[in-house]
């Protein structure tokens, strides 16, 4: 009669195949051979369902040790990606590089994506291409939503004619300057500080990590990043009357500002994207797609830090637009303003998912949006159609034709003066970087995206500014 108990056996009662396995092996070939087999294995699998109540056995309590030690490693497994991913829509392909939609294939790739898309001004990001749209199932993924969360637009349309800003462009340039304040770090100080509702949030006592950013997210609220953020004046031209904004034909003064949620979402970023990657163990070339199931413990902090930074990237926007208007005088005819990097819960195809836009504008149908060109290229006032097949999407702007790198190496100060004096604009501030040559044409980017949305007006800067040193968001 065969009394040997193989490994075959063990794996059949509900042992796994690891250091354990073996263990037993050793010990009941060593102690239990005598006894009978098929008693010996009731015995092992109650052992393995219920190890704790073995701890005090004589012969199997460091065996039941050993056990409950394995069921507590932490699991370093590598979650697979799906090889037979679903495609995903595209606009505007031709003008898109290939590193973007090579980040595209891998995001579609994991096994939380329920659909993706690819906006026409999309380029190569971390993660998630910037310009790319991704729905999840009940998970969140820090860095598909970017470093900047809440970076987002806001737009004032004043009832000051043309004529009147062309005239006065000296007092405009004063208070563009006067009422703003940008760059990598920088804040305000003492009286100087602007108050919000938001910094009256339960939500920054959820943790330690928010309630330590309290006082810098009090000392920046109010300032632009550096990079491609900016406040500037430009004109607004409507060919039509607008019924849902109550503005008639014309051309009309407005403010267009773009900025995001500063240190605050930059840490909050960093903090959940690193524990992500701990929690969640991706191939190399997915890695920066690490998620959070939704119903854990980490994936509802960062959903609540997340929406805490995008309403503190708004209120940002509000005192910039507060400040000016008091300045220059004039009433608000309308304000518009969509967030771009940012993550909403939405119903696709019947069931709620998770929609991850990073670079992207939201374009459900009847929602309004901006989406900017260049300092020298317009931007347009748009409304959504609702398309489905673009996740309700548009892109957030013209997209860089040039990396950073390459436009400062590419483009001379000569250049870009003469670009500036021969589009009429003032610019305060500004590297080589956001030159207009760096950027692609926004009309071929429109173009690309007509199923998209509808344009409701047309925004021409007139007066820039952005960070002096041309510095990035911190």
């Amino acid at each position: 009669m065969e009394r040997l108990i193989t490994g075959t056996d063990l794996l059949n009662i509900g042992f796994k195949e690891n250091a354990v396995l073996g263990m037993t092996l050793d010990l009941v070939n060593r102690k239990y051979a005598s006894q009978d087999k098929e008693e010996v294995l009731v015995l092992l699998k109650n052992l393995n369902d219920a190890p704790e109540s073995f701890l005090e056995d004589e012969a199997l309590g460091n065996l039941a040790q050993a056990i409950i030690d394995e069921a507590n490693k932490p699991k370093n497994e590598v979650i697979p990606l799906v090889e037979n991913a679903n495609g995903y829509t595209i606009y505007g392909e031709q003008n898109i590089e290939e590193g973007a939609k090579n980040q595209m294939k891998v995001a579609m790739k994991l096994p939380v994506t329920v659909a993706g898309s690819l906006m026409p001004d999309a380029h190569q990001g971390y993660g998630l291409p910037i310009g790319g749209v991704l729905a999840a199932k009940n998970a969140i993924i820090p860095y598909g939503v970017g470093v900047d969360i809440g970076c987002r637009m806001a737009l004032s349309i004043y009832d000051i004619p043309e004529s009147f800003f062309m005239e006065n462009q000296a007092k405009f340039k004063r208070e563009l300057i006067a009422q703003s304040k940008f760059g990598a770090g920088q804040g305000f100080k003492g009286k100087e500080k602007a108050n919000h509702d938001v910094l009256d949030r339960d939500e920054f006592n959820i943790n330690p990590l928010l309630k330590n950013l309290k006082d810098k997210a009090w000392s920046q609220l109010g300032t632009s990043g550096g990079g491609n953020h900016f406040v500037e004046f430009g004109i607004i031209e409507f060919e039509h009357r607008d019924e849902m904004l109550n503005i008639d034909k014309g051309r009309y003064l407005a403010l267009l500002t773009h900025s995001g949620s500063r240190g605050l979402g930059g840490i909050v970023a960093g903090h959940y994207t690193k524990l992500a990657k701990s929690i969640c163990k991706l191939s190399r070339e997915a890695e920066n797609l690490a998620y959070l199931d939704m119903n854990s413990q980490e994936g509802m902090e960062y959903w609540i830090a997340m929406n805490l930074a995008g309403d503190y990237a708004s209120a940002c926007h509000q005192v910039i637009h507060d400040k000016m208007t008091r300045a220059v005088g004039g009433k608000v005819l309308a304000k518009v303003e969509n967030h771009h990097n940012f993550a909403w819960k939405e119903i696709l195809n019947g069931e709620e998912v998770i929609v991850h836009r990073k670079g992207a504008t939201p374009a459900g149908k009847g929602v309004m949006g901006i989406i900017p060109g260049s300092m020298t290229a317009p931007g347009f006032l748009v409304r959504g159609k609702g398309e489905e097949n673009a996740i309700n999407s548009a892109s957030h702007g013209a997209g860089r034709l040039m990396s950073r790198t390459q436009a400062i190496k590419n483009i001379t100060r000569d250049d870009m003066r003469q670009v500036l004096k021969d589009h009429g604009v003032t610019l305060i501030g500004a590297g080589k970087d956001e030159a207009p040559m760096a950027y692609k044409d926004i009309n071929t980017v429109m173009a690309s995206q007509k199923d998209l949305v509808d344009v409701v007006a047309k925004f021409t800067p007139k007066m820039v500014r952005m960070a002096d040193d041309g510095s990035r968001e911190d």
